[in-house]
Parts: structure tokens; sequence; C-alpha cells
């Protein structure tokens, strides 16, 4: 899985991932404080999947038209601890929930909720 994390996804999730053998990118390390729209950019630059605790990347994308990248994935839960939108990436994965294509807004595994993202 090709990932990029952006700034407020914990680096101890990031690290779970990796060992993991997941391909993420954070934000982060890479590129501190660029802004929403970059980080939309260098996720479709570099065919990633977002994960963001930030709420603005659906105003971004379907209000103001900026382009998505490949999928893009909104925690509107806060985590107990820094490791846990790791294990929530990582059942998403094992669940094959289908992230490419879509928006996912994940409010806990009883409130999962996917909007197609409009196409590039």
């Amino acid at each position: 899985m090709r990932l990029l994390a952006n700034e407020n996804v914990p680096l101890a999730a990031v690290r779970v991932l990796r060992e993991a053998g997941w391909d993420v990118v954070a934000v982060s390390e890479c590129a501190p404080s660029i802004s929403d729209v970059d980080v939309l950019g260098l996720a479709r630059a570099q065919k990633r999947l977002v994960a963001t605790f930030d709420r603005d990347y659906g105003e971004l994308i379907y209000a103001r038209g900026h382009l998505p990248p490949c999928g893009l994935i909104y925690f509107r839960v806060v985590p107990r601890h820094p490791e846990e939108p790791a294990t929530w990436l990582l059942e998403m994965a094992r669940q094959a929930l289908p992230l490419e294509g879509n928006f996912t807004i994940f409010s806990g595994w009883e409130h999962v909720r996917q909007r197609r993202l409009p196409s590039l």
C-alpha cells in the first residue's frame, strides 16, 4: 500500500505501517507545514492514498474542485493511542475495503462511509 500520512497522523502509526510492509511517506518528515492543496498534489504526483485527521479535504475536492489523490481516508475519531490509526488502516486493508478511488470517512467501525472521488 502506498500512503501519504498527513502531518497530523502520529509518527508512531507511520512506523507501525512501515513495519507491516507499507510504503508510507509522512508529510511531517518530508515536507512539514505544506498546505492541504500541496498535500493533494504530492499524493497525486507519487500515486499515494492520503490519510488525515483534517476535515478540509472534502471541501477542497468536492466544493472547490481541487484534483483528488487516488484515495483519501479521513479519520473523524480521536485515537486512544498514537499507533491506533495504523491499526485502523491495517484492518481496512485486511477487510479489502476499496480505498482507491474513494473518499473514506472513518468514524469508528460502525460508521465507515465512502464516496467516489471525482475522476482525474
